[in-house]
């Protein structure tokens, strides 16, 4: 609606990333010290409502701009960090250690249940009703949570020690380094999430200007791709107790890039080109919903109680830090290589990173249920 251009959109997805850059350390620091993960996701489901919610109501004022877009990605950018930081330590106080692995499948189900009905009801919405009215129920839904939020009671860890008026934020980047698994993890995910976000942020361009997809085929198919969450959910248990934790981290790894190559494969126009589209995200979802829970799990039996904030935000600092980088080189890559091509430097990169994960240690990893008591 803003006749933004290629470059523009990856540098709007990379604004919205450059948070993870800036706060993460600080908000993990500030989260382990509070000892309140609930109030902390509370107060950032608000302030991504309030954001979200001025844009639609900017529209309809007829006084909606780029900047204001900009303005409004960087604030909900910062606020996904406070809250998945805090999202992190308080998943772990729900369930039991041996339990972690199942409750997160069903997390991962109810994520991927809602990327289908999300994202098929976006393009319906953004065709029939225009995006503006799409980012008002977009804004609501930040409310439906926080409601949810209020009514959930855990007891959660105690605060982190004050030893001084330092929030010690090195100590959670520290303890990666000094976890062989851990740290091969963070690096070879850096890696894989710079080339990645170089699709990621040209995705819905290639589909709408190179596929000649509309936007609710495009809404469709990403949704019809998000099914494959669904999948990766459910089957990522058995998958782990017949491979082992670490062995079915690997293979996901291996696995996860093979979907990037049907992009820039995709051949044909409108319903031809929306079903390449739809299986790579299909694919994508499977193996992207399987290392989330692989490094969830690992986290779970690995990192102390009161480091976990500490640890989630520096993870999250590389882990996501590199991808405004990736989005920017996306636009970039795009303007002079053309979108096609730029999707083939994704997955050969991605491709890259993942082989560096098969590794003796990391193959070794278990799971907490598998191993003696």
């Amino acid at each position: 609606m803003l006749d933004a251009t290629p470059a523009q959109v990856g540098w709007l997805t990379a604004v919205a990333l450059v948070p993870n850059v800036l706060f993460a350390l600080v908000a993990g620091g500030l989260v382990d010290r509070s000892g309140s993960r609930r109030r902390v996701m509370l107060g950032a489901d608000v302030a991504r409502a309030v954001a979200v919610l001025s844009l639609p109501l900017a529209y309809f004022a007829d006084g909606l701009s780029l900047p204001h877009l900009f303005v409004v990605a960087f604030v909900v950018g910062a606020c996904d960090v406070v809250f998945f930081v805090a999202y992190n330590a308080f998943v772990v106080a729900l369930v039991r250690p041996a339990e972690f692995i199942p409750a997160m499948g069903l997390l991962n189900v109810s994520r991927a249940g809602a990327e289908i009905g999300g994202l098929s009801l976006g393009g319906v919405v953004v065709s029939a009703l225009t995006a503006p009215v799409a980012l008002a129920i977009n804004g609501l839904s930040f409310v439906v949570s926080a409601m949810q939020l209020a009514r959930v009671r855990v007891h959660e860890a105690p605060p982190a020690p004050r030893r001084s008026s330092a929030l010690h934020l090195g100590d959670g980047l520290a303890w990666i380094w000094r976890h062989p698994v851990v740290r091969t993890m963070l690096l070879t995910s850096g890696a894989m999430n710079l080339f990645a976000f170089v699709a990621n942020a040209m995705l819905v361009v290639y589909a709408s200007q190179t596929l000649r997809m509309s936007a609710s085929l495009i809404g469709f198919s990403f949704a019809v791709g998000a099914v494959g969450g669904l999948i990766g959910a459910t089957t990522f248990a058995r998958v782990q107790q017949l491979l082992g934790l670490g062995r079915a981290i690997v293979l996901a790894s291996i696995a996860f890039p093979a979907a990037g190559f049907l992009y820039p494969l995709a051949t044909g126009t409108g319903l031809e080109g929306a079903a390449w589209v739809a299986a790579g995200e299909a694919l994508s979802a499977v193996f992207v919903i399987w290392l989330d829970i692989g490094l969830g799990a690992v986290f779970a039996q690995e990192v102390p109680d009161e480091l976990r904030s500490r640890v989630a935000g520096a993870y999250r600092t590389v882990n996501y830090g590199v991808r405004p980088v990736g989005a920017a080189l996306g636009g970039l890559l795009a303007d002079g290589l053309g979108l096609r091509h730029a999707l083939w430097v994704s997955a050969i990169g991605i491709l890259v990173s993942g082989l560096f994960r098969v590794r003796p240690r990391l193959l070794a990893v278990q799971a907490p249920e598998a191993r003696p008591d």
